[in-house]
């Protein structure tokens, strides 16, 4: 047998068909069926006629595109039979898989081996897939009942498995269950109150004080002994059952009350005995602004040794029912605290208030400055138990009478020196600063409220003439009791000078000492004297030329024609005047030219 190749173009690609000739006797018999190892092969006589040749190619090319071939149509019936069979084969095939994937390695070969027609060739190909995706479908087989019946009874013992955890969590406590700070999980009632139970019997309270001193209560001193009551029970009942799966996920804290029986009188004594109760007891100091010379600042609180026995006594019973074994009385709010800590937001809002007052500043212009500033403010600035900030009134008042005194120099002892040399001191009278208190409180706390920077002299009530020793300055009246003669003083020189007659040195009648001013100045005025109880009458009524007042109890220069002479000691004899300044007619007169109101007047000895 020979064979003869010629290729085949079906879309992109090319494939290589091989035809065999049989080159034996048989050679003409064309489309005779012959046995090959357990196929059918079609031989086909080689026609030398190169047209049939031509148009057989054309037609398997068609069929290879997939182009429907009329030869398909018209063997459709016997194909839909023989599709029958091969179902019917297909129980065979499935349990000879093996002999079959061999079949098709031989139907392979014999693809090589063979050249059939192009469309018993083609036919045969396409049975062979259908073949092969029907024996795909046989091996997905669906699941089986035998599958659903395994799964539910794993579903079910696990179901039975739950409930019959859920049922020991009936009677248990979850995992994950401390009571009173102790783990419990899965611990029965009983179990718990057995174990109350034990805690009594050697139970002890070891207190611990200030500075690691420490005192015990022994349960056996107070006859501690467990009561009976249904709050281990109730606790457990709060509980779901089903629910036991979550306390793998959570934590369950549970505070049963332990009701106990002790004896009340010997718990107070033994509390009474305790060391930080019988020793001395200091009291907190809470943190407070405090003025460190700049400003006002925070100043720690202090902890004392003051014992809360309220509080003592009732954490004692709370450790007692709790069994618990230590009591540290500082952490438990045993002892008396401090309202206030350092970083309590009061006391610092305090602060800020404080130093927002101490940025005022009021500078007074006296014989030196005197300033109000934060050193002096800080004083009277005042907090109460709730940190709340005041300014102290009643203090600023105080220091602007302290001021005052300072500074006002009315009624002040003061020291002359008379043109003759001779010094001398002088007080009383009404002339000199005097500062109007009230009013100029009420200006600097005005100020301070304000938190003003100024500067500016207080508010007077009357003034003088310079702020200096001798306040009267370079231009005033000067008499001299003693030498019963006087000087008016200009700029610091003398402009008139005369002997005087003064009141006598009687208390209705005595010219008093002291520094005065001019108060009036008036021609022809008669002067009249106080009422005779007697007669009802003035005791003198006299008309002067000129009248200079000195104070408004009737004191002051005048002329006194009726004076036969001035000076010397007429002043003592009934000479002398009921207290006003006897001056010569002429000097009256020139003294009254010159005078001005409000000039300084000082008397003196």
């Amino acid at each position: 047998m020979s064979r003869k190749r010629r290729k085949r173009k079906s879309g992109n690609h090319q494939e290589d068909i091989e035809i065999l000739y049989n080159t034996e006797e048989d050679t003409g018999m064309e489309g005779e069926e012959k046995e090959h190892s357990g196929e059918l092969l079609f031989v086909e006589v080689e026609n030398d006629e190169p047209a049939d040749f031509a148009e057989e190619e054309t037609g398997e090319e068609k069929y290879a595109e997939g182009t429907e071939d009329p030869a398909d149509e018209e063997g459709s019936e016997s194909t839909d039979e023989t599709d029958d069979l091969e179902d019917a084969a297909g129980a065979d095939d499935d349990l000879e898989a093996d002999d079959t994937a061999a079949a098709d390695d031989d139907c392979e070969a014999d693809d090589e081996n063979s050249e059939p027609d192009g469309i018993e060739g083609s036919d045969r190909k396409s049975r062979r897939r259908r073949r092969r995706r029907r024996r795909k479908k046989k091996e997905r087989k669906p699941l089986g009942k035998k599958f659903w019946i395994i799964l539910g009874s794993i579903f079910g013992g696990l179901i039975l498995v739950y409930l019959g955890i859920s049922a020991y969590f009936i009677g248990h406590f979850f995992i994950n269950t401390t009571i009173n700070g102790k783990d419990f999980s899965g611990s029965s009632a009983t179990a718990v109150e057995d174990y109350f139970k034990d805690q009594v019997k050697d139970y002890k309270l070891t207190i611990i004080e200030m500075n690691n001193e420490t005192d015990v209560i022994n349960g056996s001193d107070i006859s501690l002994a467990y009561k009976e009551n249904s709050g281990v029970e109730k606790a457990l009942k709060e509980q779901n059952p089903l629910l036991w799966v979550t306390s793998f996920f959570s934590t369950t804290d549970k505070d049963i009350r332990v009701q106990v029986d002790y004896d009340e009188q010997a718990l107070e004594e033994k509390i009474q005995s305790i060391k930080a109760v019988t020793q001395e007891q200091t009291e907190p100091v809470s943190a407070y602004p405090k003025f460190n010379g700049e400003s006002f600042v925070v100043e720690p609180e202090v902890y004392g040794t003051a014992v809360d026995p309220e509080v003592l006594t009732e954490k004692i019973k709370e450790h007692i029912s709790g069994f618990e074994p230590e009591l540290v009385m500082f952490d438990e709010g045993c002892y008396k605290l401090p309202k206030y800590v350092s970083d309590s937001s009061e006391v610092q809002a305090a602060c800020d208030t404080m130093n927002e007052y101490c940025k005022a500043s009021v500078t007074y212009t006296m014989t030196e400055n005197v300033v109000v500033d934060k050193s002096v403010i800080s004083g009277w600035l005042t907090y109460d138990d709730n940190m709340q900030v005041t300014l102290d009134e009643n203090a600023v008042r105080e220091w602007m009478r302290t001021f005052g005194q300072t500074y006002d120099t009315v009624g002040k002892t003061r020291t002359i020196t008379t043109p003759g040399g001779k010094t001398a001191e002088v007080s009383g009278g009404t002339y000199g600063w005097s500062i109007d208190e009230d009013t100029e409180t009420q200006n600097l706390i005005a100020s301070i409220n304000n938190g003003e920077v100024v500067t500016r002299e207080p508010v007077y009530e009357q003034t003088a003439a310079s702020h200096g020793a001798q306040d009267w300055g370079s231009t005033y009246v000067e008499v001299d009791l003693s030498a019963q003669h006087m000087w008016y003083i200009v700029d610091g020189s003398i402009a008139l000078e005369t002997d005087v007659v003064t009141g006598i040195p009687t208390p209705d009648r005595i010219t008093p000492a002291g520094v005065y001013s001019i108060l009036e100045m008036k021609r022809n005025k008669t002067l009249v004297g106080t009422t005779n109880p007697a007669t009802g009458k003035p005791i003198y009524e006299t008309p002067v030329r000129y009248w200079m007042r000195v104070t408004w109890t009737g004191i002051g220069f005048h002329d006194a024609d009726w004076q036969s002479s001035f000076g010397g000691t007429r002043y003592q004899t009934s000479a002398g005047s009921h207290g006003c300044i006897n001056m010569p007619v002429s000097k009256a007169g020139e003294l009254y030219g010159m005078l001005n109101m409000g000039t300084p007047v000082i008397i003196h000895y």
